[in-house]
């Protein structure tokens, strides 16, 4: 496999394994990378940057180093980020109730629940009964006043299940309502202009030429029907497709892309993932780590895991707050004080501020689940770094 980039002394095992995620079941081709690339972080330096294959296989453009892609749930990651920096300045407590900055949100029996029981996916609140079009939920505010209507499926903080799209849209209201920026904005002001992040929620019109065009792999089981709790929420009541990569509003689509899906809609470079999660966790070229250690050690600690309340199996998933944590046998990052979100697509991104890492990959060849590329890239990193966590 021919690819652009290049890494550090010391990091060509990343190299290895990101050739051969190309190489893997080469004889099946719709399980062949198409077009991915990786970037690690290491202290504070980027010591991987990757990239190669096709974005767009229709006329066979390849992937160039600042090539873009829908990156699904590590949009969470992004708004994680964003949520504990307000709380770490004091502005948001993630304990207290939403209704604090919230007022109308206390209906309906949800005046307890806190932005930690939403960041660990515990208020009861992970799809909405009101039935909402594509254009209502681009909109914002229609989604607002569902969630202030909408009752909890169960005790908040008592269950959980896996927040969709309720997640991004809540948190990010709450930040709307403290710092008067939509989410993706203030993710831009807060991080991503000053870092220079490839990584946008809400694609601006001018990287549209930049994006990659997602690709479904062949095997991948349906979704239940669509009166199925797990239907309704990665597709918001049907007002989504999943994957749906090309139908009206499917996630190549530039129009979804370009609204503000906070839990699920970013787009980014595995650069602008990796660099955000290295700034959070250890700061980059000698800056001081965007989230102080205090904020981290709240974040790792678990706060959901086993099976959901609906009775879906334990996929061995854990939760901190806004994070996905390590989970051996789901997620394998390297240990415990690891946060991170992966993407439906394949993509996982996460940092470790114990190990001095910030690592993203990203791809355009949606693969279901057992999908192994970024597993074998993270135990690459791991070989890379055999001296363990930093002192």
């Amino acid at each position: 496999m021919r690819y652009s980039g290049g890494v550090a002394e010391g990091f060509g095992a990343v190299a290895d394994a990101f050739s051969r995620n190309f190489a893997e079941d080469a004889e099946l081709a719709e399980l062949a990378e198409l077009g991915a690339a990786v970037t690690v972080f290491a202290g504070g330096r980027k010591v991987v940057e990757l990239w190669g294959g096709v974005a767009d296989e229709r006329d066979g453009r390849p992937w160039e180093r600042d090539t873009i892609v829908p990156v699904f749930s590590c949009t969470k990651g992004i708004v994680g980020v964003c949520a504990h920096l307000l709380a770490q300045e004091g502005r948001l407590d993630l304990d207290a109730p939403v209704a604090r900055h919230w007022p109308e949100f206390a209906r309906a029996g949800k005046e307890a629940i806190t932005p930690r029981m939403v960041l660990g996916h515990r208020a009861g609140l992970p799809v909405l009964d009101r039935v909402l079009s594509f254009e209502e939920i681009a909109a914002w505010t229609p989604v607002v006043r569902a969630i202030e209507e909408q009752e909890p499926l169960w005790e908040p903080g008592a269950a959980h299940e896996y927040h969709g799209h309720v997640f991004g849209f809540l948190i990010g209201e709450l930040i709307r309502r403290i710092t008067g920026l939509t989410p993706g904005a203030y993710f831009r002001e807060a991080a991503g202009d000053e870092l220079g992040l490839r990584a946008w929620i809400g694609l601006p019109p001018g990287e549209l030429g930049a994006l990659a065009r997602l690709a479904e792999a062949g095997g991948r089981p349906p979704l239940p029907g669509p009166e199925s709790l797990v239907t309704r929420i990665v597709t918001m009541n049907g007002a989504l497709v999943f994957p749906g990569l090309d139908e009206p509003h499917g996630w190549n689509d530039p129009a979804l892309l370009a609204a503000e899906f906070p839990g699920a809609g970013a787009v980014a470079s595995a650069t602008g993932l990796a660099g955000l999660y290295a700034a959070a966790a250890t700061g980059v070229d000698g800056s001081a780590p965007l989230l102080k250690r205090d904020t981290i050690t709240g974040a790792v600690r678990e706060l959901t895991a086993g099976p959901s309340w609906s009775g879906f199996p334990d996929m061995g998933a854990r939760w901190g707050s806004g994070f996905l944590l390590d989970s051996p046998g789901f997620r394998t990052m390297l240990g415990p004080r690891s946060f991170g979100n992966d993407g439906a697509g394949g993509q996982f991104a996460f940092g470790d501020d114990e190990w001095g890492v910030g690592f993203a990959y990203v791809a355009n060849r949606m693969i279901g689940h057992g999908d192994a590329r970024a597993k074998r890239l993270v135990a690459a990193v791991r070989e890379c770094l055999s001296g363990g966590p930093r002192q």
